[in-house]
């Protein structure tokens, strides 16, 4: 007999809430309870997310305990800060999937410099790619899932760095991203007017708050003291991540056929990781909708630096699909449960 879980999705009136309905519409082991949001309670989920078609009528309830109590699952798609007071208000029985930053950085210090208030507490962190990190999200009653920039640049270096090809001391990571990245909010830079046909960098100099978890994933991939420049550039698109990442070749003789081997050997099995063939390069465009990363490799000999360029969607495989992934392994469910790595194209 199948296992049925009944979820409900905090901040359902959102981008990462609205495609966490989308794909636990297809789940088969999941059905859909509770719908909440703040300044939304009180209307529809159709007026928020017409293409959810079946959701339409839903009623948006306030997001509180008592509407969020009952279920197997609670998906929090809220904003910084906003997490960990619902958390710590349920119950210890139900799975509770973290789709914000409260309890992904270890080191307290770290997160009171770059968020500026006090540490909720780390949880497991829902990058099942990590070495060793399926074991501790199977069973698991909460998960902090990454923030999508560090899935992108932590997927594009996990080989690189597992293998000892590079240094850590110097890596740079430039990343494209669409705005809906920063959730659905009223802003001038994200409006249409402003980004269309322009490309611009924002929170330049080591002050993005993704940097430390970045740096910390890396010390999980085996990096001592890394280092990591980062810099995100809002392009105009609506979804999508293009992370290119290099860093110092560990040996000037290391060539792109040893590189590309390390890739080869360490995503062999992993469904979600999609390896290019050689010399062919990811496009935003492949990974729409799909929980997918596409990933190429090389050397730039010229340097003697690593060039790994990553991309993947950051509504899906950057949040949402990440979100159902760990909840499938925390279940024990089939870790590709529900989730599709075919993207939409054009």
């Amino acid at each position: 007999m199948t296992s049925k879980y009944r979820a409900a999705v905090a901040g359902a009136t959102g981008y990462a809430g609205g495609e966490l309905l989308r794909l636990l519409l297809s789940h088969p082991n999941i059905e859909i309870g509770a719908v909440t949001a703040a300044k939304s309670a009180g209307t529809l989920i159709g007026e928020h997310h017409p293409h959810l078609v079946p959701l339409a009528d839903r009623l948006v309830e306030p997001t509180d305990v008592e509407h969020l109590a009952g279920h197997d699952i609670v998906f929090l798609a809220l904003p910084h800060g906003a997490s960990a007071e619902i958390a710590a208000q349920l119950g210890p029985d139900v799975l509770v999937v973290d789709c914000a930053a409260d309890h992904r950085l270890v080191d307290p210090a770290q997160w009171r410099q770059y968020y500026h208030s006090e540490h909720a507490g780390t949880w497991p962190y829902g990058l099942p790619e990590l070495p060793g990190q399926r074991e501790i999200l199977a069973g698991t009653k909460r998960v902090a899932v990454p923030g999508c920039n560090p899935t992108a640049s932590t997927l594009a270096l996990l080989p690189a760095v597992a293998a000892g090809l590079i240094s850590a001391d110097d890596i740079v990571v430039v990343l494209a991203t669409a705005p809906s990245g920063a959730g659905k909010k009223l802003a001038v830079t994200y409006l249409a007017s402003e980004i269309m046909g322009s490309a611009s960098p924002y929170q330049v100099g080591g002050i993005h708050r993704h940097t430390p978890e970045m740096e910390q994933n890396l010390v999980a991939c085996g990096a001592t003291d890394p280092h990591v420049s980062f810099t995100p550039v809002l392009v105009p698109m609506t979804r999508g991540i293009l992370a290119t990442c290099t860093a110092k070749l560990s040996d000037p003789s290391i060539t792109a056929d040893e590189v590309y081997a390390a890739y080869q050997k360490a995503y062999a099995s992993e469904p979600f990781v999609h390896l290019l063939p050689q010399g062919v390069w990811p496009q935003t465009q492949a990974t729409l909708g799909a929980n997918t990363c596409h990933l190429q490799a090389t050397v730039d000999p010229n340097t003697g630096r690593l060039v790994a360029i990553s991309a993947l969607d950051n509504l899906a495989k950057g949040t949402a699909g990440a979100a159902i992934q760990c909840t499938n392994l925390a279940l024990g469910l089939d870790e590709t449960t529900g989730l599709s790595t075919i993207g939409v194209a054009p």
